[in-house]
C-alpha cells in the first residue's frame, strides 16, 4: 500500500469522518492555548458601550452571539475531506493530522457574510473612511508604541528604508497596535472561505482558490512551528498577529527581528516592525521617496478620464501629468519616476485628488486600496506630529 493511492487516502478520510466530528465538537467548545507560534489565545472582545442602556446591549449581544455561532463542522462535509487528502499529499503532510483538522473547522456564517459584494451604488467617503482610523485613541496607542519600540523602528527604517511612520501607521490601522488581532479561529475562517466562499461574489472563484491558498500555508505553517493549529485566532478572513499577517505572507515576510530564534508576529513587537518593513522592502520600496505630491487643475486642459484609467498604478511622467491638466507642485515637478493620479472621493461632497508615486503603490500591495494606503499615511504622520519632541 502506499499514502499516494488515491483510493487510500479518500479511504483513510472516511474512516476519520466520526473521528472528526467529535473533535470539532469538543474544539468548537474550547480553544486550547497555542504555544509555538505565538502566544495569544483568544481575540480581544468588542469594546464596552457604558453610555448604551443594559436591555438594548443584552439584545445586541444576544443578535451578534447568534450571527457568529458556529455552523455545523467541515468533518460532515465530503468535499473538505477529499481536498484534505490532496492537501496531505500536495504538501507532503499527514494525512490523518490534515483530515483531523479540517474536519475540526466550522462554517462560521457571518465569515461567508462579510465577504459578500457590497452594495451597488453606494457611493465611497473618504472622510467618514478617514475617521475610522485616525482619532485620538488611535494616535494616543501610536504615541506610546513608537516610544516603546524606538530602537527596532530605527533600526527597520535604517535597514530598509522604510519609515518608522509607514510602519507605525500599519500597526495603528490593522489593530490598534495589538490591541485587536481578531477573535476567530484561522482555521474557521480560512476553511470556510476556501468552501463556503459566497458564489454571489464576481471573483468568488478566484476568491475561493486564494483562500484554499492560504488554508494550505497554514496547515504547513503550524505544522512546521509544531503550533495547534486550532488555537490561533485571527481577522475575519485569517490574517494574524499586530500586522495581520496572511499565512503566506507570514512565511515569506516574516522576519525574527528580536532575535530570540522564531518569528511571533502576536507578542514581539520588534518581529512585527521588522516583518512589515520587510514586506515592503519585498515590494521596491523606495528609500526617501515621498508617497505622494499635492495636486491641482487646469481645468481648460483636464482630461480627467485619461488620468484616473490607470487607477493607482503610476503611469505618468510629471510631464505627462501637467499636459493632461494635472498641476504638480515644485517637489513633484522634480519627481525622477512615474505618477498616478489618486482619487479619493467624498460621498456627495468633491472628491480629493494627490499625486501617488511608486511608494504609495507600495502601500496598496498590503491592502489594494487607495483609501487604506492614504489612512496609513496619514495615520503614521498623525502619530509622528504628536511624538514628544
Amino acid at each position: 500500500m502506499t499514502l499516494n493511492s488515491k483510493k487510500l487516502t479518500i479511504d483513510v478520510s472516511t474512516v476519520l469522518l466520526a473521528l472528526c466530528s467529535l473533535l470539532a465538537q469538543a474544539s468548537a467548545q474550547g480553544v486550547p492555548p497555542q504555544t509555538a507560534l505565538a502566544g495569544q489565545t483568544a481575540g480581544k472582545p468588542p469594546d464596552k458601550h457604558p453610555g448604551v442602556h443594559k436591555s438594548t446591549t443584552k439584545r445586541t449581544k444576544k443578535r451578534t452571539a447568534s450571527a457568529e455561532m458556529p455552523g455545523p463542522a467541515y468533518a460532515t462535509r465530503a468535499d473538505a475531506m477529499r481536498a484534505a487528502s490532496e492537501i496531505a499529499i500536495a504538501r507532503n503532510l499527514d494525512p490523518q493530522w490534515v483530515a483531523q483538522t479540517i474536519g475540526a473547522a466550522h462554517y462560521m456564517p457571518v465569515i461567508a457574510k462579510a465577504m459578500a459584494p457590497a452594495a451597488v451604488g453606494v457611493p465611497k467617503n473618504w472622510a467618514a473612511y478617514r475617521s475610522r482610523f485616525i482619532d485620538d485613541v488611535r494616535i494616543k496607542a501610536g504615541v506610546r508604541f513608537w516610544t516603546d519600540n524606538r530602537a527596532a523602528l530605527e533600526r527597520a527604517e535604517q535597514e530598509t528604508g522604510v519609515p518608522a511612520s509607514v510602519v507605525v501607521g500599519i500597526m495603528g490601522v490593522e489593530t490598534i497596535f495589538g490591541q485587536q488581532t481578531g477573535r476567530y479561529r484561522v482555521i474557521d475562517a480560512l476553511t470556510t472561505l476556501t468552501f463556503d466562499f459566497p458564489k454571489t461574489h464576481p471573483k468568488a472563484t478566484a476568491r475561493a482558490a486564494f483562500f484554499r491558498s492560504e488554508l494550505e500555508e497554514y496547515l504547513v505553517l503550524t505544522e512546521r512551528t509544531h503550533t495547534d493549529p486550532l488555537a490561533l485566532r485571527g481577522s475575519y478572513a485569517g490574517a494574524m498577529g499586530l500586522p495581520q499577517f496572511m499565512p503566506s505572507s507570514w512565511t515569506k515576510y516574516g522576519i525574527d527581528f528580536d532575535g530570540d530564534g522564531h518569528v511571533d508576529l502576536f507578542n514581539s513587537p520588534a518581529d512585527a516592525i521588522g516583518s512589515v518593513a520587510n514586506y515592503f522592502k519585498s515590494f521596491q520600496w523606495q528609500r526617501d521617496l515621498p508617497t505622494h505630491y499635492p495636486v491641482r487643475f487646469d481645468l481648460q486642459k483636464l482630461d480627467l478620464p485619461a488620468l484616473l484609467a490607470p487607477d493607482i498604478v503610476p503611469t505618468f511622467t510629471p510631464e505627462e501629468f501637467a499636459a493632461k491638466g494635472a498641476i504638480l507642485d515644485t517637489a513633484g515637478q522634480q519627481h525622477k519616476g512615474l505618477l498616478a493620479l489618486i482619487e479619493l472621493q467624498n460621498g456627495t461632497d468633491a472628491p480629493q485628488y494627490v499625486a501617488g508615486t511608486e511608494n504609495f503603490y507600495v502601500i496598496t500591495r498590503y491592502n489594494w486600496s487607495s483609501y487604506y494606503a492614504m489612512a496609513v499615511i496619514e495615520l503614521g504622520r498623525e502619530v509622528a506630529a504628536a511624538m514628544p519632541k
